[in-house]
């Protein structure tokens, strides 16, 4: 049976009304435990505040593990460009195409990758490694909450956002949906780490979606794929050079069977990475076009349209591909990836040029030096990427977490305020974090205080930021 197909006209209907209950009153509550999340938690925590986080899962990590993106691609720039590698080098099967560089992002990412370091769930980043991170998601979501237990931070597990109390752009708390029925935790300050800004809409911030045309970026269903040979697969790329490039190829495999009739997929080439483990790898290649991540019907057809292309995919590999004779999906995504949805529109929106010039803001709250990665909205085939200048990082003023027209509320992570090509580089986990962690910090001193966010002063937030072990840079630090 297809997924179930949106009405071509929606009946209204009056819902019974409701009741429900407070279940807790905090300085500052978060919704969202993915990075951002994360981020805010500790942010906010570690300047004083009573913290509750709010998850709609029964665990933390947002895409890194619902949706298992991974790695978590870099957050250091380039110093100077990749070296030639040699073909008498192993095999990584991480991105080989990273000069080496100097980190950009730290404070609370720096807490969780020494407990994925320390528990074996992660490789550190190095030249080898592209800079990319390997993770275990498993392991990423023990670290995440020891992380949020050791902060003092209280959370609620399998709660849904659906909307706000209070006034309209002057919400009081969150509505939260649980097997509980209707929940209600309220805070001075609330920090959207949805993704999708959900909060911030219920809230009534204006936001936008996609780029000029409202088309986004295509959806992607996660895979692992374990029993991997690669000795097999090390010893066809060795004879077949032109087939593969770092983490990605397989071109004319592809092309076979597609000729063939077996394989109808939406992109290039497959996509994927080495994991903490040696006979496991990460895929990154289906790809689902046209559907929005807000549109639960886009949603059921994505999921529907992304696990075909998965089992097109390892029916390929079994079939065609040098050592994944008798490989097989051990884990999908609990929840197809987005990429893109809502941005709020803020204060400042962050644009292109600020990412591909290294702008600097004097209200720098995070850095970022992630390219410019977008993946073709129209649904083609291609990527499109455009990097950074040797040596660039590029900021994130705080005015990009403060929703222009709503008050007591800040936003972090991809919902932030910037434009459809500047948000293909800040979405990434790393940044995320970051600014994630920021928004933390500036609605624990907006509650301390009793102001609105946007009254803050930036110089307050960076100081506690550089306290918390944050880099904002070689100007800030010399203030």
């Amino acid at each position: 049976m297809p997924p179930l197909q949106r009405p071509e006209q929606f009946e209204p209907i009056a819902l019974p009304a409701r009741r429900g209950f407070v279940a807790a009153r905090a300085d500052v509550v978060i919704v969202g435990g993915g990075p951002s999340g994360i981020g805010a938690a500790v942010g906010a925590a570690a300047a004083g505040a009573e913290v509750v986080l709010a998850e709609r899962y029964g665990f933390l990590g947002g895409n890194a593990t619902a949706a298992l993106v991974m790695p978590l691609m870099s957050w250091h720039n380039e110093v100077r460009g990749a070296r030639a590698r040699g073909d008498d080098e192993p095999l990584r099967l991480l991105p080989s195409d990273h000069g080496p560089g100097e980190p950009v992002v730290a404070g609370a990412l720096l807490g969780l990758m020494d407990r994925l370091l320390k528990s074996g769930g992660a490789i550190a980043p190095s030249e080898e490694t592209g800079y990319t991170v390997p993770i275990d998601p498993e392991a990423y979501k023990s670290a995440a909450l020891d992380l949020l237990d050791s902060a003092g931070v209280k959370y609620l597990m399998h709660a849904f956002a659906s909307g706000v109390t209070g006034e309209r752009r002057q919400p009081e708390g969150v509505v939260l949906e649980t097997k509980s029925g209707p929940l209600a935790i309220e805070a001075p300050v609330i920090v959207d780490c949805t993704g999708d800004g959900d909060v911030a809409a219920a809230a009534g911030a204006a936001y936008d979606i996609g780029r000029d045309d409202g088309l986004v970026q295509p959806m992607t269903l996660m895979f692992r794929i374990v029993e991997f040979e690669r000795e097999g697969f090390e010893r066809y790329v060795r004879e077949r050079p032109d087939q593969w490039k770092g983490v990605c190829g397989l071109w004319e495999l592809i092309e076979q069977a597609r000729d063939a009739g077996e394989l109808d997929l939406p992109r290039e080439d497959l996509l994927f990475f080495a994991s903490p483990h040696e006979r496991e790898v990460t895929f990154n290649s289906t790809r689902v076009s046209g559907v929005l991540g807000t549109d639960v019907f886009d949603l059921s057809r994505a999921e529907r349209l992304a696990r075909q292309q998965m089992e097109q995919i390892v029916r390929f590999l079994n079939k065609r591909v040098p050592g994944f004779e008798h490989a097989y999906a051990a884990q999908s995504g609990t929840h197809i990836g987005v990429r893109e949805t809502r941005r709020i529109i803020g204060e400042y929106s962050l644009t292109a040029d600020d990412v591909l010039l290294s702008r600097q803001f004097d209200d720098v709250i995070a850095r970022g030096s992630y390219p410019i990665d977008i993946h073709d909205p129209k649904g083609g085939r291609g990527t499109l990427l455009h990097r950074l200048p040797i040596g660039g990082a590029y900021d994130i003023p705080l005015r990009c977490l403060i929703p222009r027209d709503v008050d007591g509320l800040l936003v972090g992570g991809r919902c932030i305020s910037g434009s459809h090509e500047a948000h293909s580089s800040y979405r990434v986990t790393p940044i995320a974090l970051a600014t994630g962690q920021a928004a933390g910090v500036t609605a624990a001193l907006a509650a301390e205080a009793r102001v609105a966010p946007r009254d803050v002063e930036a110089s307050a937030v960076q100081r506690a930021l550089l306290e918390q072990g944050a880099d904002l840079g070689d100007r800030i630090i010399a203030r």
